[in-house]
């Protein structure tokens, strides 16, 4: 076991890597902005083949839908309100019971809160394994303070380690990368230390039962990709 990764093996953690790998895996993403989980979900999304669910953008395709669920998430973040924890998890539930989840996800930005857990867990959609992926709060202003957002599809790229082909130009889609105002570092600092403040009783809650792999995420991503692999017991390449 190398020291950027720390596991904590019991019970379902350790039962996992015999489960078999034709079943999907259910997979949550912990860390904060810049620790580089969005990267690793897309890619565990590629060669798992499961959907990479990120809340953020349920909330975002919530928008432009006018079901009687839409309206009631609209009306919080019209007002800029926190949307409760109940209506939160009706939203990622019923994403879940889509046919591209029934076999298996990965989960980002959900859940964040301890309840937001239980639910998950008691909807008989346990985790299998909690990723969490951290770096030391310098790392994480410097990173993100250098980053570029595409406003269209929302992939993200950060100049000393990922950086598109063509300059300020996406390579998924084409659209032309912004750069986010609040990503400013006097703006991102009390952010993070907000988040991890608030992350640290869903982090304790996966500790507890045994399916919490932490991975350092300020090494490269070459190595933060081994190590995401070898967590989920995935074979190397």
């Amino acid at each position: 076991m190398t020291a950027g990764l720390r596991r904590r093996e019991r019970g379902r953690l350790s039962n996992y890597g015999n489960r078999g790998e034709t079943m999907g895996k259910n997979i949550v993403l912990l860390g904060p902005p810049g620790a580089g989980k969005g990267t690793q979900g897309q890619r565990l999304a590629e060669k798992l083949d499961e959907p990479h669910i990120a809340s953020g953008d349920i909330f975002r395709q919530l928008r432009g839908q006018d079901t009687p669920l839409a309206q009631k998430v609209k009306g919080y973040m019209e007002r800029g309100e926190y949307v409760p924890d109940d209506l939160t998890i009706r939203v990622v539930l019923e994403r879940l019971s889509q046919p591209d989840a029934r076999q298996g996800f990965i989960l980002d930005g959900f859940p964040r809160t301890e309840p937001q857990a239980q639910a998950l867990d008691n909807s008989g959609r346990s985790v299998d394994v909690a990723l969490y992926i951290n770096a030391p709060v310098d790392v994480l202003v410097e990173r993100i303070s250098r980053r570029y957002t595409c406003p269209k599809c929302h992939a993200i790229y950060e100049a000393s380690r990922r950086s598109p082909k063509k300059e300020m130009t996406c390579d998924v889609c084409g659209a032309p990368l912004e750069r986010r105002a609040d990503d400013a570092p006097e703006v991102v600092r009390p952010r993070l230390q907000t988040y991890l403040d608030k992350t640290r009783p869903l982090v304790d809650y996966y500790e507890r039962l045994g399916t919490l792999v932490e991975i350092d995420g300020a090494q490269t991503i070459e190595v933060v990709e081994r190590e995401v692999d070898r967590a989920l017991r995935l074979p190397a390449g």
